[in-house]
């Protein structure tokens, strides 16, 4: 059982670092691919922005960023069961752990409306239609790269919460208490 959870522990690392480096690249394209000034035509009031092809690696970034979310929230949830059917007494949560998943999701929320916000802004603003009020708009420069940053540092403060709330090996409580009493 304990050989199961180690790798279970190690599946879920790669998956989230896997999902998360997935996220920040398609962030980084993104940026590279958004529209630029020279992209926006005005006619009077009018303006139109074509779409471009940020709007696909956002909805990619975003689905990465919030699959990767869930399967490192979902460890340290099982981490937390695992630790409460092993003690006779209820488990307390540790205050670091806590301060880490409220950071982590924190992060996440900043992360997920920053990139939200500019894929959404990345769509085709036909014109008199706009992104907001009629008026087009563009993705200021480094939105999609300090969100792809920010994401990381979500998905990195999920595993190290994850890190700390994992099972203990018995060789390790072994030692623990044999080094209490020596």
């Amino acid at each position: 059982m304990e050989k199961q959870h180690h790798y279970s522990l190690v599946l879920t690392f790669s998956i989230v670092i896997s999902l998360g480096l997935a996220t920040f690249a398609s962030c980084f394209i993104a940026e590279s691919k958004k529209a630029q000034v020279k992209d926006l035509k005005v006619d009077g009031k009018l303006c139109y922005l074509p779409g471009s092809n940020a709007y696909k690696y956002g909805v990619v970034a975003l689905v990465c960023l919030g699959i990767a979310h869930v399967v490192g929230n979902l460890q340290i949830c099982a981490n937390f069961c695992s630790r409460g059917k092993r003690s006779s007494s209820k488990a307390k949560t540790p205050a670091i752990v806590t301060v880490v998943v409220i950071f982590s999701w924190m992060c996440f929320g900043v992360a997920a409306i920053l990139i939200t916000t500019a894929t959404s802004m990345s769509r085709r603003q036909p014109y008199g239609q706009g992104w907001l009020d009629r008026e087009c708009y563009l993705v200021k420069d480094g939105v999609f790269i300090g969100s792809g940053g920010l994401a990381l540092v979500s998905l990195g403060s999920t595993l190290v919460a994850a890190f700390l709330t994992r099972r203990k090996s018995y060789v390790e409580q072994g030692r623990r208490i044999h080094a209490q009493t020596g």
